[in-house]
């Protein structure tokens, strides 16, 4: 397999013993967020080094990074027809990379992030494709609602919070037309959803305080409180405070209450949260949260709309609400920048020799990895599709699937019997995935990859199986699954992990 990237030449050199194991590397690696107000990009050095001892398989980690680079937080161009400007975004990311001193050449490795309203654009696909061949050798995500939660919780720290403390966290990324609630217990999502509340779904004109934009979550927010607006109209800050508090009520009461009705419906993008566990913090990440963590002046309509729009305003009603609800909120170590600083663990490796694939749906790029069983494989078909069944909604509506792998960790002895039962609840648990046209893919450590892929063929002649083994993935890998080589034995993957500010796990 012949792959661009720095990481994977080093990968190679260290399997030939062409270089010096012990011996550490320096890449460059470069986050993009293109979000629904604002994109921004994140240089950093990642220090990569094989941590297995000589006589394994190199397995190249980071054991160090730092960001030399931050730029400065833009709006996200959009064009008349109310579409990301793609030649804006790229003229916008050239710029910052000539202020930092680097040229797309000099980048070996990155992660871009299409999130928010911007995800839902006409030509998202289109900006995930170009920078995807844009510079060195990237993860691209164009992130609904739910796969938008999940980063922004390991982003903003939430995650590793919860693993560290041994708690149940719901973070909230509020951005500028939506809000993304990940709920992690003990550095697992268990559950998420997405809201059409943000800062930026009202416009205004700081200086004259009319009415610039009315968009349509909003319409429905100022219907709930029968009040009209139309762009032109004069708002004043206690107009503004009624509407956001209103909005912070609709993110509260998603936390708390299990049958949504009313405009807290209304606005729910996906299927609400479970709730069938206690939350016992919440921390708030994205564009309005450092407004939801200060007591910086918001009083006046210029204070209020400084960035053209309600965000402030929003940001003092979360914290208002949420005091007066009693939840518990914990300041995360990333707000506005919750969001990765490249992908550098890359781990290019190669399958067992015991797999089964269908060849013809590889190669597979920049699959997001779901890791169901976190406490072992459970003993029947229904317990197992009921863990997979939630590790794909917690990525992916009903209505937006995406292809997925299913990593299965541990490298203990499975059964003959005991892969039959995993077969029959991944085929239950993937059925939605298996309508839409998808591929099952599964990859476990397990040396049990042939014996489990012919079991889901035999079960389900009729859906695509690539199985392979003696991989090992983590929860939030993406990985890309290479054509079949030696004779159709073996193939090649790449584990990409995504790099985050804040302490991961």
């Amino acid at each position: 397999m012949s792959e661009s990237s720095t990481i994977s030449s080093l990968y190679s050199a260290h399997l030939s013993g062409a270089v010096d194991s012990s011996v550490a590397e320096v890449v460059t690696s470069v986050g993009i967020d293109i979000g629904t107000t604002t994109t921004q990009c994140v240089i950093s050095r990642l220090t990569v080094k094989n941590t297995a001892p000589g006589t394994l398989v190199p397995r190249m980690e980071i054991t160090d990074k730092e960001v030399i680079y931050r730029s400065d937080i833009h709006f996200t161009p959009i064009t008349g027809d109310n579409l990301v400007d793609t030649d804006a975004v790229f003229r916008l990311i050239n710029a910052e990379f000539t202020r930092a001193g680097i040229s797309p050449s000099d980048i070996d490795t990155g992660a871009v992030i299409i999130t928010g309203e911007t995800a839902k654009k006409e030509n998202a696909r289109r900006i995930s494709g170009e920078m995807a061949g844009y510079a060195g050798d990237f993860v691209v995500a164009t992130a609904g609602g739910k796969l938008e939660s999940v980063i922004a919780g390991r982003g903003s720290g939430a995650s590793d919070y919860s693993r560290r403390h041994f708690l149940t966290v719901a973070n909230i990324d509020i951005g500028g037309g939506t809000a993304n609630i990940g709920v992690y217990r003990c550095g697992k999502v268990i559950d998420s959803c997405c809201i059409n509340v943000g800062g930026h779904l009202l416009r205004v004109d700081p200086e004259g305080g009319q009415v610039v934009q009315v968009t349509e979550p909003m319409a429905r927010v100022l219907d709930d409180l029968r009040l009209s607006l139309s762009p032109g109209a004069l708002v004043d800050p206690q107009l503004v405070e009624i509407i956001c508090r209103r909005m912070a009520e609709v993110v509260a009461n998603a936390l708390k209450t299990k049958k949504l009705a009313g405009l807290e419906d209304a606005l729910m993008m996906t299927a609400p949260l479970r709730l069938d566990y206690e939350v016992d913090c919440v921390m708030i990440s994205g564009g309005v949260a450092d407004h939801a963590y200060t007591t910086a002046p918001c009083d006046t309509l210029k204070e209020i709309a400084r960035y053209g729009d309600i965000g402030p305003m929003l940001g003092r009603q979360v914290r208002q609400v949420f005091k007066a609800e009693g939840m518990e909120m914990i300041r995360p170590t990333e707000t506005i920048r919750a969001t990765v600083i490249g992908a550098g663990a890359q781990t290019v490796d190669v399958s067992g020799s015991t797999i089964v694939v269908s060849d013809e749906r590889l190669p597979m790029k920049n699959i997001p990895v779901v890791i169901p069983f976190g406490e072992g494989i459970p003993e029947n078909p229904e317990e197992i599709a009921d863990a997979v069944g939630r590790g794909v909604s917690s990525l992916y509506e009903a209505m937006d699937l995406e292809p997925l792998a299913i990593g299965i960790q541990g490298d203990g002895y499975l059964s003959y019997k005991k892969v039959q039962l995993l077969a029959r609840g991944l085929l239950s648990g993937l059925a939605p995935l298996i309508r839409a046209g998808h591929p099952v893919v599964v990859v476990m450590e397990q040396d049990s990859g042939k014996v489990l892929g012919q079991s889901l063929r035999a079960l389900n002649p009729g859906a695509q199986v690539i199985c392979v083994d003696q991989i090992e993935v983590g929860e939030g890998d993406y990985i890309d699954i290479g054509r079949s080589i030696a004779g159709g034995t073996v193939v090649p993957v790449v584990i990409k992990t995504l790099v985050f500010e804040t302490r991961q796990s």
